[in-house]
């Protein structure tokens, strides 16, 4: 093929001009974007790992109801109103009475005996004989040093109304046990309270740990 150069244009035209400014601006732009790409991609790769945040739900307890204000008005007003609690005073006991009615029941029935003594051998004759002695004298020495009467009147099994005040030393309440006085049950047993009590009075010097004498036979 034979390429006539008086055809090719001798001089630039302003197309031709306009052409190639605009390949020459394109060129520097894409090699611009290029170079701006690079250098974010290496600016990325060196900058540290960045902590990876867990997020938690933590769900927070239930805050606690609050009492109406009328509810702890009343509640503190019955604090204040309420009476001190009593408080408990011992007594001490007295060992003479105890020691001295311990030697009634020995002199008279032969209490300490019986009670100290073996009876697994005896047979249940002996033992009832021996019991029908013991029990008189005790009987006589209870008629006669104390007074003892029933703490209610009325016949065991009789259906009775508790009041409402009622002493607890008294009366002890069994079975279902609900609610406030009065109440009404049937009495299981009468009870006992002493009305007087008449100890013989002790001389001075007497021993009252010395609930028996020991004996001897010359």
């Amino acid at each position: 093929m034979n390429i006539d150069i008086s055809q090719l244009p001798q001089t630039l035209d302003a197309l031709h001009l306009i052409l190639g400014i605009a390949f020459i601006v394109t060129l520097f732009l894409l090699v611009l974007v290029l170079t701006v790409a690079v250098l974010v991609l290496l600016r990325r790769s060196a900058a540290p790992a960045q902590p990876q945040v867990i997020e938690k739900v933590v769900e927070k307890p239930a805050p606690a109801p609050t009492p109406p204000p009328t509810a702890v008005r009343e509640e503190k007003k019955a604090e204040r109103s309420a009476p001190p609690p009593k408080p408990v005073i011992l007594r001490e006991p007295t060992p003479d009475a105890a020691l001295q009615l311990l030697g009634l029941f020995q002199s008279e029935a032969r209490l300490l005996d019986f009670l100290e003594e073996d009876i697994s051998a005896y047979s249940d004759a002996d033992v009832g004989a021996a019991a029908r002695i013991v029990h008189e004298g005790c009987r006589k020495v209870l008629h006669e040093h104390f007074d003892i009467e029933p703490v209610r009147p009325e016949e065991e099994g009789t259906r009775i109304t508790i009041p409402k005040g009622f002493d607890p030393a008294e009366i002890r309440l069994t079975g279902n046990i609900v609610g406030e006085p009065p109440f009404q049950g049937v009495l299981v047993h009468r009870g006992w309270h002493a009305v007087r009590v008449k100890l013989p009075q002790l001389s001075e010097g007497h021993r009252v740990d010395i609930l028996a004498p020991a004996e001897v036979e010359l």
